[in-house]
């Protein structure tokens, strides 16, 4: 089985209609357990080929996870679109928060970085991790439009940015896609941001998916989460909401049961019925559930199951802050509570 691709983009570049999200090779939930990431990144790698996964997305603060991506390909670069993302600056110490770095002179470095990393000679698509209030869109915009000339970058692509961002961006430099946390957990893109993406032709790549887990329904309880795990600080995890919240589940457990589904499975397909351009990205380090995830791709949602879908409601915000400081956990540094 091969699932079919979809576009993203005014210069359609394609791609599986699953993409996966190598995040977890930077521990963002506590995992335990020692484990080989060169052989899991094989394995998963080597499904996805199988499975027509082709778009790998990664960044330059995920751990080693640019290194472990880049060994993985090494033989089979032209099999995948690999996406990588610059501008979150790491911590130089523990406390500290991270900042922002959108100058031409940082987007050259960091590009450099990544593509040695990798171990290839281009990226396929090349975000912008997030917008750097210091520096015009413009001018980041207009470094990164060199690296497609100098054909080190393919495509570009921006991360949670806003509206006025996305626009003035878009201005510059055909924007391929805009990568963003949305799930039936997380809807705030719906009101402003998709019509806009919608106008102007951009994909959607969502992060997240599955509601950095709970939508999978392997978390019953915050006794779930590790003391390590970056979720026990976020609002939707907390002991005021996360009961709360979990309790919405048994919509998509039925749906799931009426399609001989999971729950994870129900969740991404209902991202993909939203439309032809978006292309979730969820992550795992275990191959079978890296199957699990693709093969939501085939799975077809009714107009009932939709609707019952999108009455699903949570309390509480996805983090704190959305901005710099909770992405400071990449790195293993504490966020803020």
């Amino acid at each position: 089985m091969s699932i079919t691709t979809r576009f993203l983009g005014p210069d359609r570049l394609e791609v599986g209609a699953i993409g996966y999200g190598a995040m977890s090779f930077a521990n963002p939930y506590g995992q335990s357990g020692e484990y080989d990431p060169d052989k899991v990144a094989r394995e998963i790698l080597d499904r996805a080929a199988k499975l027509g996964v082709t778009m790998i997305d990664t960044a330059d603060v995920y751990g080693d996870s640019e290194e472990i991506i880049g060994r993985a390909i090494a033989a089979r670069r032209d099999e995948f679109v690999i996406a990588t993302k610059f501008g979150i600056v790491s911590a130089p110490f523990g406390g500290a928060e991270a900042r922002i770095d959108g100058s031409p002179a940082y987007a050259r470095e960091r590009l450099e970085r990544s593509l040695r990393r990798l171990g290839t000679d281009h990226i396929d698509l090349y975000y912008q991790h997030r917008a750097d209030p210091a520096i015009p869109i413009e001018e980041t915009i207009g470094a990164m439009a060199e690296f497609v000339a100098e054909g080190k970058v393919r495509h570009l692509g921006l991360s949670e940015a806003a509206p006025d961002t996305i626009r003035r961006a878009a201005a510059v430099h055909p924007i391929t896609a805009l990568q963003t946390e949305w799930s039936l957990w997380e809807r705030g893109i719906e009101n402003e941001i998709l019509p806009l993406t919608r106008e102007l032709g951009i994909g959607i790549v969502p992060y997240s998916p599955l509601g950095r887990g709970a939508l999978t329904g392997a978390i019953t309880s915050r006794d779930d989460l590790k003391g390590e795990d970056h979720r026990r600080g976020l609002p939707w995890y907390s002991e005021e909401h996360l009961d709360g919240n979990l309790s919405t589940l048994h919509v998509v457990r039925a749906i799931a049961a009426d399609l001989d589904a999971t729950p994870g499975q129900v969740a991404l397909a209902w991202l993909l019925a939203k439309a032809p351009d978006v292309v979730p990205i969820p992550g795992t380090r275990r191959p079978a559930f890296f199957e699990e995830n693709t093969l939501a791709a085939g799975l077809t949602l009714t107009e009932d199951h939709i609707a019952a879908l999108e009455r699903i409601t949570v309390t509480g915000e996805r983090e704190h802050d959305t901005a710099v400081a909770t992405q400071n956990w990449f790195n293993g540094v504490t966020p803020p509570r």
